[in-house]
């Protein structure tokens, strides 16, 4: 079964002093799905968001738009537009947004956990 998601309706959610905002737009709730979740999140200056690793699941994030940083390690990256991460089980990984101005970095962050 196909079901259209208007992302502009999703509920946002401030999610807390320098981890930006964020909106699930797949989860079992509003679309049927039982695997997979996805969330569209948006860091301003300054903030930060932490993919925490998933012992059995697998993620991918990936940066529709704005400027940041991500962590790999001990290592820094520089990410814009196109940039994408794939993480497998057990792998975490954190993305800050833009350092000074500019706008927010706009992101896709997508969850498989098997059942």
């Amino acid at each position: 079964m196909i079901t259209f998601i208007d992302t502009g309706a999703c509920e946002w959610k401030t999610l807390g002093e320098g981890l930006g905002e964020a909106a699930e737009v797949v989860n079992r709730s509003l679309c049927g799905a039982k695997q997979i979740r996805a969330s569209l999140r948006w860091l301003g200056a300054g903030e930060r968001f932490e993919a925490e690793p998933l012992s059995g699941g697998h993620q991918l994030i990936y940066v529709m738009e704005g400027s940041g940083t991500v962590v790999l390690g001990e290592k820094e990256y520089e990410v814009g537009p196109g940039a994408g991460l794939y993480l497998g089980p057990g792998e975490g990984e954190a993305l800050r947004g833009p350092d000074g101005s500019g706008g927010p970095l706009k992101a896709f962050h997508l969850i498989g956990e098997p059942q």
